[in-house]
């Protein structure tokens, strides 16, 4: 690698969770959030590895880019996907996330665990998994 380059390899597992836990993330939700996430973090250059949930919180693997902040990127990601639900979606109650979530970094060593924590954790709950990627 030339020195006048960069290389970036950040690799977050972010959990956040829906307001007061709610059982919110339908089954037939869990496709269009998904990708609707997954769009939101490539419009920050953010790759996402794998996607995840239970009906009251996500589990999200993705890259991150040298230009924004983890905080802002959760940020985004939940603005963006809590809004595009209740614009699409005529539900009962409206999609809310709770304020806080958690982060953190996965070394490149353990990325395949940790993907396969997020796309089987269904097993660990007791429930028909949907992972997307």
């Amino acid at each position: 690698m030339n020195m006048s380059d960069s290389l970036i390899q950040i690799y977050i597992h972010a959990v956040w969770a829906t307001k007061k836990r709610e059982p919110f993330i339908l089954p037939e939700l869990k496709a269009p959030l998904f990708k609707h996430i997954e769009q939101e973090l490539d419009k920050m250059n953010c790759q996402l590895l794998i996607i995840n949930s239970m009906p009251d919180h996500i589990h999200c693997l993705f890259s991150i880019c040298s230009t924004k902040s983890i905080s802002y990127i959760i940020k985004q990601i939940k603005g963006s996907s809590s809004r595009f639900i209740n614009l699409q979606y005529s539900l009962p109650t409206k999609l809310e996330w709770q304020i806080g979530y958690a982060a953190f970094s996965v070394s490149k060593v353990a990325l395949n665990k940790v993907y396969n924590y997020i796309k089987y954790q269904h097993v660990r709950h007791g429930f028909k998994s949907m992972a997307h990627k």
